[in-house]
């Protein structure tokens, strides 16, 4: 995996980074969603290295990326904290000014990066996801039931990382294998129940889900009070096997939020680069060297 790439683990002020760097040309950060780590691009970014400098890291509280103490408003888990994260990331690799790619809660970071940072996101790609107030928001029964971690993992500690606790590797391949494939997992599957399996990744997962469920809406609901809009061409990708599309009309939420917006669906489930590895990378080359993705 990840041929020509190297593995290092990079100091910022706040965090012990891991991260794998490979590729030339423009910078293009990749962020992951949960409860994986950087490997869910391993089939992508070498496509993506052959005209970028790939970085895809581990993000705080998931991998083998620091996991710091959380504060009773959950500031340090949210997607402000964790997008500036990845500025400080870019910046000790020399990268002023990038694009950002970003799947399930990694993309959560990728437009909040474009709304606190336009300066530094030149372009961005949201993979099966709609803003996180919005969700909240439009959300009914059917999302309740299906998106359940949103509401479980956001519960008071320690309740979730108790219950998860008694059997960290049945939980993980619960929530992430009930569709009915999942060998796309098999060559990462060690690192995701090796990562999953520390007590301290699980804490910093819930922490992400209460703060996405506390501070972090409140950043969105600010934002669309303000009427503060994502500068930069947008690029939203999500599944055609997915759920997401059936309770909300993915574009039309994302153009009350962006200048530029553009995308589509892939014939896969949620998990976009790991199981449409290729029409994944198709439309992200094609979208980052700025031409209209093949969807």
């Amino acid at each position: 995996m990840f041929e020509g790439f190297s593995l290092e683990t990079i100091e910022t002020d706040d965090l012990a980074v891991r991260v794998r760097i490979g590729g030339e040309g423009p910078p293009l950060l990749l962020l992951h969603g949960n409860p994986q780590t950087h490997l869910m691009w391993r089939k992508v970014a070498p496509s993506l290295a052959e005209r970028f400098t790939v970085v895809t890291p581990d993000l705080r509280g998931y991998g083998k990326t620091s996991k710091p103490e959380s504060a009773p408003d959950h500031g340090p888990y949210s997607k402000r904290t964790m997008a500036k994260d990845q500025i400080d990331l870019m910046a000790r690799l020399g990268h002023q000014r990038f694009s950002v790619a970003g799947h399930d809660r990694g993309a959560r970071v990728g437009y909040r990066l474009a709304l606190d940072h336009p300066a530094s996101v030149e372009r961005l790609a949201v993979l099966d996801i709609i803003p996180t107030g919005e969700m909240f928001d439009r959300g009914g029964r059917e999302f309740g039931l299906s998106h359940y971690h949103w509401f479980f993992l956001a519960q008071p500690a320690p309740l979730p990382e108790k219950l998860i606790g008694t059997d960290p590797e049945w939980y993980w391949r619960w929530h992430t294998t009930r569709g009915p494939d999942t060998s796309f997992f098999d060559d990462a599957i060690e690192d995701y129940l090796d990562c999953f399996a520390d007590t301290e990744t699980v804490r910093g997962i819930c922490e992400d889900y209460r703060a996405g469920a506390t501070i972090d809406y409140d950043h969105d609901r600010a934002d669309k009070q303000a009427g503060r809009r994502i500068q930069c061409p947008v690029l939203a990708l999500w599944a055609g096997r997915g759920a997401i599309d059936r309770w909300y009309d993915v574009l039309s939420v994302w153009r009350e939020w962006a200048e530029d917006v553009e995308g589509g669906t892939l014939p896969c489930g949620h998990y976009l680069p790991e199981e449409a590895p290729e029409e994944t990378a198709d439309a992200l080359l094609t979208f980052f060297a700025g031409g209209a993705p093949p969807i």
